[in-house]
């Protein structure tokens, strides 16, 4: 099921259960009940809770959305390592330059085609993109500098690669949910809170009422699902991608 299609329906769904509370609830109300006697502390109360909840959306939200962004850069670090192993192979003869450059397309190939699959499955990397990365490890550090201009490359390959292992460790590690569970036990009850406090104010079925109830309702329902949706960078809809691979290596025909 698209999770659009999850969103529109849990946005709905909470609408038609805030009105349909409504509606029952005004049909227990006496002729002579006056909305005006609601105490000026509820109203005072009800705002403030809104006020705190409000708050504490915008820090979750801000949260899983830096994830989201920590977990784009992991990948960008580590696409633009390997391109620049890729690139600085050049300078060694044609039969090293091209074995190590082999197998950074093979790495590549296979992060972007097979393990994000799997990383996004499981939330963990793959032992066979562990063992891909380290053979580009030992391409670069086995070969012993022939010339000055070799040796000068040495290095910087090597910490490229380092650079690469650190990335992919730190993809691997951002993998899964950042929200701890009793964060979710606090949003999802404060919401159910801060909704229900709409019926200490004595709500009527007049249209303005009903509409204000069930757009509130449903912004309720669509934050929770922003930070549902940012809460796992891999693995759902607004996640972070492979496109840092896919426009450093073009000639891989990545993703297809």
């Amino acid at each position: 099921m698209s999770e659009w299609l999850v969103l529109s329906l849990a946005m709905a769904a909470a609408c038609a259960v805030v009105l349909s509370i409504v509606f029952f609830h005004h049909r227990r109300i006496g002729e002579n009940d006056d909305p005006n006697e609601t105490p000026d502390v509820i109203e005072y109360m009800t705002m403030m809770i809104g006020v705190i909840y409000a708050i504490v959306l915008g820090l979750a939200i801000a949260g899983v959305w830096e994830g989201r962004g920590a977990a784009q850069e992991y990948v960008r670090q580590e696409a633009q390592a390997l391109h620049e192993v890729h690139v600085r192979a050049e300078v060694y003869p044609a039969e090293v330059r091209q074995k190590i450059r082999s197998d950074v397309d093979a790495y590549v190939t296979y992060v972007v085609d097979t393990e994000w699959k799997e990383m996004t499955k499981s939330n963990e990397l793959t032992d066979r993109g562990g063992e891909l990365l380290e053979r580009i490890r030992r391409d670069v550090t086995d070969y012993a500098p022939q010339t000055d201009h070799e040796g000068q490359a040495y290095q910087p390959l090597v910490d490229q690669v380092a650079v690469a292992d650190d990335a992919r460790n730190a993809r691997g590690l951002s993998a899964g949910a950042t929200m701890p569970g009793v964060v979710w036990f606090g949003l999802i009850a404060g919401a159910l809170v801060t909704v229900g406090l709409i019926f200490t104010l004595q709500i009527r079925r007049s249209f303005r009422e009903l509409l204000l109830a069930g757009l509130f309702s449903a912004l309720i329902a669509f934050l929770l699902f922003l930070i549902w949706d940012f809460d796992a960078p891999f693995g759902r809809g607004i996640s972070a991608t492979a496109e840092p691979f896919i426009a450093l290596f073009p000639k891989l025909d990545l993703g297809g």
